[in-house]
Formats: structure tokens, C-alpha cells, sequence
């Protein structure tokens, strides 16, 4: 059996995530305790209790998403006896979910991972201002498809593929207007659906270099050690473990391509046949399954799941 580990991105999040894991496992406490002591503030009750429209933005949402992702692999760790750099084959996050992934196989630290992903969120937000940028996804084009359209959109702004999920599904992003544009050039070119997302900044695209120079400084004031297993990272598409090339490829994401596509492809060539979602939500459990066929994926975020995977390895 080859598997990989997942780890999503934002829009998995969800009041009360992970409540039940910390409740029954002390591993998952632990997480959330260690997190909460790291950003000096109680995210755990945030994401416990809410209000959702504090937990959705994008600055809370991305360390709680961490949390969530790093509680539940804890305890798969202490219950079930999984270890990442012997049992996994790589792991991979979708966005923000790299920084889960980079946690998980060793790579990062929890406490430098939680400062990382608040630092990024803040800085994301912040790039462009609220109402200039947008995003929208393309339902039944194929990257190649969408990437023309979003060229024909533009007119002189910003309009690219942020993130090609697999599945007929890409999301494009950048000025409002050219994104509106967008819009309606995919519905005259077939896309059987074409809408606006409820986001708040224009992820993945140029608008977001200040971001990318954010976290290339506050990347260079940590220590990222080699990731066991690799990860196979969203703008190249393949397996590193370079420490430096780490770092760079996590830069260029901020306003690269998701190529969540690709990535699920690669693993599936190289073998793996069993895909873990860890964390919040079933997202990209349900892309794998759209993606590598024959391939299972489950989604593992609360203790039924926990105990169906420890029942699974005993069959």
C-alpha cells in the first residue's frame, strides 16, 4: 500500500472543527494549546465557538485550519500508530494546506507553522484592497481552456488561473472587473457553470506579490528542515525535500498557480493509491477521487474517522 498524506486549504473551515478530537484526545489538545500559545491569543475558542464571520477571515482562518490538520495527525500518530515519514509516501497541502503538509512530515515546527500561516493570512488580506480584487470558478473547462480565457479577460488587468483543482474545475483571479469579464467569456465558451466566489482577496495571482514579499522575509526567520516524506508542491507539481527550495516555492505559490491537478497526477503515477484528507472538511477527497482513478480518499477529521482508520490497518 502506497498513501499520501493531504491537508486542505481555506474554505474547509467550519465552527467547531476539531472540538471533538480535542475533547477525547489529549494529542489534539496539546496541539491546539501549543498554537494558541504561539499566536498569544485563544484561537481554539474561535474555532470552536465562533462567530463564523471571525473564524472565516482569512487571517484566523489559516492558522485554524493548521491547527485543525495538525491536532488530527497527532492523534492518528498516538492512536493509530501512523508515522508520516515511514508509512507515507509524500504529502501534499492544497494552498495553505502546504504548510500543514511541511508540519506533518517534519519540516517546520508547530509553533513557527501557526506564526507562518497568521503572518501569511494578515499579509494576504492586506495586498489588495477589499472590493478591487475577486475570484470565480470555471465549471467544464480544462486548465488550458480557462488560462485562455482569463488571457481574453484581462485587457490590460490582472486575470490568471489560480488554481486548477482537477475535476473540470478552475478558479480564476485577479481585478474584479476582469474577473467579471471572465466570467462571461467562459459561459459564451461552454463552461457549463461560471460564478463569482465569496472571497476576500484575489488568491494565487500577481495582486498578491506584497504578500509573497511578506513571507519571503518572514520565511528566511525560520528553519526549515528536509520534510520526511517530501511534498509535492503546488507550483512545480513533483516531489522536493531541498530545504532552500522549500522556501522559494512557497514564495512563488502566494501568486502562482494552485496546480492541484497535476499534483494529485504525479502521486498517483508514483504509485500511491490510498490518499488521506487530514483535517477539516472533504474537499480534496472528493477532487482525488475526480482525478486519479481507481485511487481511494478519505477524509479524516473527527474520532469515528480516527477509529475506522485504526480499524482499517488491523484488516
Amino acid at each position: 500500500m502506497s498513501i499520501a498524506l493531504l491537508f486542505p486549504g481555506q474554505g474547509s473551515q467550519m465552527v467547531g472543527m476539531g472540538k471533538a478530537l480535542a475533547h477525547a484526545f489529549p494529542a489534539a489538545r496539546r496541539v491546539f494549546e501549543e498554537v494558541d500559545g504561539a499566536l498569544n491569543e485563544h484561537l481554539s475558542i474561535l474555532i470552536w465557538e465562533g462567530p463564523a464571520d471571525r473564524l472565516t477571515l482569512t487571517e484566523n482562518a489559516q492558522p485554524a485550519l493548521m491547527a485543525v490538520s495538525l491536532a488530527t495527525l497527532r492523534v492518528l500518530e498516538t492512536e493509530a500508530g501512523l508515522d508520516p515519514a515511514r508509512d507515507a509516501r509524500f504529502v501534499a497541502g492544497h494552498s495553505l494546506g502546504e504548510y500543514s503538509a511541511l508540519a506533518a512530515a517534519g519540516a517546520l515546527t508547530v509553533a513557527d507553522t501557526a506564526r507562518l500561516v497568521r503572518i501569511r493570512g494578515q499579509a494576504m488580506q492586506k495586498a489588495v484592497p477589499v472590493g478591487v480584487g475577486a475570484m470565480a470558478a470555471l465549471l467544464g473547462l480544462d486548465f488550458d481552456a480557462a488560462s485562455t480565457v482569463a488571457a481574453e479577460a484581462a485587457q490590460g488587468e490582472v486575470c490568471q488561473a489560480a488554481n486548477d483543482n482537477g475535476g473540470g474545475q478552475v478558479v480564476v483571479s485577479g481585478d474584479r472587473t476582469a474577473v467579471e469579464r471572465a466570467v462571461e467569456i467562459a459561459r459564451s465558451k461552454g463552461a457549463k457553470r461560471a460564478m463569482m466566489l465569496p472571497v476576500s482577496a484575489p488568491f494565487h495571482c500577481a495582486l498578491m506579490q506584497p504578500a509573497a514579499d511578506a513571507m519571503d522575509q518572514a520565511l528566511a526567520e525560520v528553519t526549515i528542515r528536509k520534510p520526511s516524506p517530501p511534498l509535492v508542491a503546488n507550483v512545480v507539481a513533483k516531489a522536493i525535500s531541498d530545504p532552500p527550495e522549500i522556501k522559494r516555492r512557497l514564495v512563488e505559490q502566494v501568486t502562482g498557480t494552485v496546480r492541484w491537478r497535476e499534483c494529485v497526477g504525479y502521486m498517483a503515477r508514483e504509485g500511491v493509491t490510498r490518499f488521506y484528507e487530514i483535517g477539516a472538511g472533504k474537499v480534496l477527497s472528493g477532487l482525488v477521487k475526480r482525478i486519479a482513478e481507481g485511487a481511494s480518499a478519505t477524509a479524516i477529521g473527527t474520532p469515528e474517522d480516527i477509529d475506522a482508520f485504526r480499524a482499517a490497518l488491523t484488516v
